[in-house]
């Protein structure tokens, strides 16, 4: 504007002294002069350059008119110099158009932490197993329509442009970016959203049993298009915690229907017999083989399930809106491409993500794992790392030149007595509430802290909300948390769990030998706590055994119904509570965490037809959370029903919890734009808040 000023005056003071030759070429030339100025200025203006804009709708993030607006300048785009090899690697995909033609019409303008990065590379990364460690991984390239800020305060967009509750929290609106495509460049819309909810997650064939959180008190939702870019969620009964639920679930709300719908036999009657062309037995065993029977990202692909087949399916794995695309997968790891469709951009018009391809490997030994790291083989990790380690990490960050934050977690470690246990004498003691209140006060929670936890954490028992929230008495999470050996020993014999023998150790009531076996993997809880509760348990006279096993070992023991003990870290914001209810309903968990009731859930599910009955208190935790979540978070009856909860899951200590540590978060300096965490913790589902997409190699 100054310079626009400026060269008015000039211009009137030229044609004041118009007639005046002795001045014209003078003048001339100085407007000639501000002109080609202001040509520059204006041309500066129109280059969006990487510009830092305060005042837009949402932290780190606008749309694409609201920062050219706040900027002053008109975005172009540029692309990755690599991205046609890139794309050569990803079979299926065809010819790449420009970097115009493959965002969308308003890409997502990410405001990058530090600086505009720059392209190439490889990020390298340590899983436990196919599909156990891994969701570190996949949350660096995840997507959803939503996600949480970087500081958790915020649900902002993400594949949606926006979305809106109606008055009373049942009907949930998302618009659509017009333009936004899929890895394979087809259309996205509002039709891939409807096919995601309608024939995969609700359709039995897929899932047996639909996830509890996409249902609404045990009912479905329906999903209604009003557009291609916009969909409607129609809810039987209010559920505000939907949004939050999309905001850290793994599980996508969507999937590509021009891809996986022509093996469904509901959208395409000749998918058996595309199916069988292919060599599968029909459309759901290639949709079984792409898709699994979960929203699950790392369940393995066609070219781990069937790799004898997947060269007769029209690509490797089903197209992705993911920053990256797998393009190998192997009982060893995985490799993935970036993805040329990628919906994001920097403020200078980059196209994201920076790196052009992700390396994961599979190494289930926690010592070798942490000796990579600490050699500064691993570019980034978090999940199943634990405190002890810190030390390790610590003394070799400078040599290793990586950087280790300490960040909170959500919840604390816990172990539980199987509740459903196929022995029916283990079973009839476990259920003794007196058994478990013993159990937990032999714990020495503040040894744990300060021999495990350098003394950083909050000894505490297990209340489900994880902080506990304000309308939590404080009392719940001390209940029966104090370290009384005595006591322990007391109830104990109260049970008939008495030393008959006069060994040292326990018999079970009805005189068979009583031995506990802790099964434990060091994804879920560090071995040094097992160990110390191994003891305590020991000391007040129940025999206890304790072995590391694999993650994948441990879930298939605990699905299985095998398990003696569970042992692995358990927790939930409030925020994440009212949109899934799984900790207070049995198994009071899913199949990658903690459950202790696997046959109460079975008798559930059967109506009674097998399993084994649950008590009233578990029915009546089914019926509060549903009306927990329908009710408006911070009103009188919500505060009454989420008190409610803890009293009666705490009360019985279906859980018992030890300590709330925090936990490390390693990587590399080279890594660019790499930010603090709020949390270390897979509850907001690790790096996704955080824009891992903006993420580049420094040198």
């Amino acid at each position: 504007m100054y310079l626009l000023n400026y060269r008015l005056k000039i211009i009137y003071y030229l044609i004041y002294l118009g007639g005046k030759s002795m001045f014209k070429k003078l003048f001339l030339t100085l407007i000639f002069s501000f002109s080609a100025l202001t040509m520059s200025f204006n041309a500066i203006a129109a280059d969006c350059s990487g510009k830092k804009v305060d005042g837009g709708a949402f932290p780190m993030q606008f749309e694409l008119s609201e920062y050219e607006s706040l900027a002053g300048c008109t975005m172009s785009f540029k692309e990755n110099p690599n991205v046609a090899s890139i794309n050569a690697t990803i079979r299926g995909n065809g010819e790449l158009g420009s970097v115009e033609s493959r965002l969308p019409d308003e890409p997502l303008v990410i405001s990058p932490y530090d600086s505009i990065g720059s392209y190439g590379g490889t990020f390298k990364m340590l899983s436990n197993a196919t599909e156990a460690g891994t969701s570190d991984l996949l949350s660096t390239r995840h997507v959803n329509f939503v996600r949480f800020s970087d500081d958790l305060q915020q649900i902002v967009p993400n594949i949606a442009k926006s979305y809106e509750w109606n008055d009373d929290y049942t009907q949930l609106t998302f618009v659509l970016r017009k333009g936004h495509k899929w890895s394979d460049g087809a259309p996205f819309t509002a039709e891939d959203v409807k096919f995601w909810y309608d024939h995969l997650m609700m359709d039995s064939n897929i899932r047996e049993k639909p996830y509890g959180y996409l249902l609404v008190g045990g009912e479905r939702m329906t999903v209604d298009i009003i557009d291609p870019q916009t969909v409607v969620f129609n809810l039987p009964a209010p559920k505000p915690g939907l949004t939050a639920m999309f905001a850290n679930s793994y599980c996508q709300g969507f999937a590509p229907k021009h891809h996986l719908g022509q093996f469904h036999p509901d959208i395409n009657s000749g998918a058996d017999a595309l199916a069988q062309a292919a060599g599968y037995e029909n459309g759901y065993d290639v949709l079984k083989a792409y898709y699994g029977n979960s929203c699950w990202t790392d369940t393995p692909s066609p070219l781990l399930a069937t790799p004898d087949k997947v060269a007769n399916l029209p690509s490797d794995v089903y197209p992705s809106l993911e920053s990256f695309i797998t393009i190998e997968d192997t009982t060893e790891g995985r490799k993935y491409a970036a993805n040329p469709y990628f919906h994001m951009v920097d403020t200078a018009g980059n196209q994201l993500p920076y790196i052009d391809y992700q390396n994961e490997r599979y190494i289930n030994e926690n010592e070798i794992r942490i000796l990579k790291l600490v050699n500064g083989e691993v570019d980034y990790k978090a999940q199943s790392l634990n405190l002890e380690s810190v030390p390790q990490l610590m003394d070799g960050s400078e040599a290793g030149e990586y950087n280790v934050q300490i960040k909170p977690g959500v919840g604390s470690a816990a172990f539980s007595l199987n509740l459903t246990h196929p022995d029916e004498a283990k079973r009839g003691l476990f259920r003794d509430l007196r058994f478990r209140q013993a159990m937990s006060v032999a714990i020495n929670r503040n040894e744990i802290n300060d021999v495990i936890h350098y003394g950083l954490g909050t000894p505490q028992q297990y209340i489900g909300f994880s902080p506990r929230p304000d309308f939590v008495d404080a009392k719940w999470s001390q209940h029966y948390a104090q370290y009384d050996p005595d006591l322990a020993k007391s109830l104990l014999d109260e049970t008939g769990a008495v030393d008959r023998n006069g060994d040292g150790f326990r018999e079970l009531p009805n005189g068979e030998p009583l031995v506990l076996n802790i099964d434990f993997a060091t994804q879920g809880i560090g071995g040094g706590e097992v160990e110390l509760v191994a003891r305590y348990w020991n000391e007040v006279g129940v025999k206890t055994n304790f072995k590391e096993i694999t993650p994948d070992e441990y879930r298939s023991s605990q699905s299985a119904n095998e398990l003696d003990v569970g042992a692995w870290k358990k927790g939930m914001p409030l925020a994440l509570i009212m949109g899934e209810g799984k900790l207070f309903v049995p198994p009071y968990e899913d199949y990658f965490a903690h459950r202790n009731a696997m046959l109460w859930s079975e008798y559930i599910d059967s109506n009674g037809d097998s399993g084994v009955q649950p008590p009233g208190y578990a029915y009546e935790m089914i019926e509060d959370i549903a009306a927990f979540q329908a009710s408006p978070i911070g009103s009188e009856e919500n505060k009454r029903l989420g008190e409610k909860l803890v009293a009666t899951m705490t009360g019985n200590l279906l859980f018992i919890g030890t300590v709330a540590p925090p936990f490390p978060v390693y990587h590399r300096n080279v890594l660019g734009n790499f930010t603090e965490f709020t949390t270390a913790s897979y509850e907001y589902y690790r790096t996704y808040p955080y824009l891992p997409q903006q993420w580049y190699f420094s040198n």
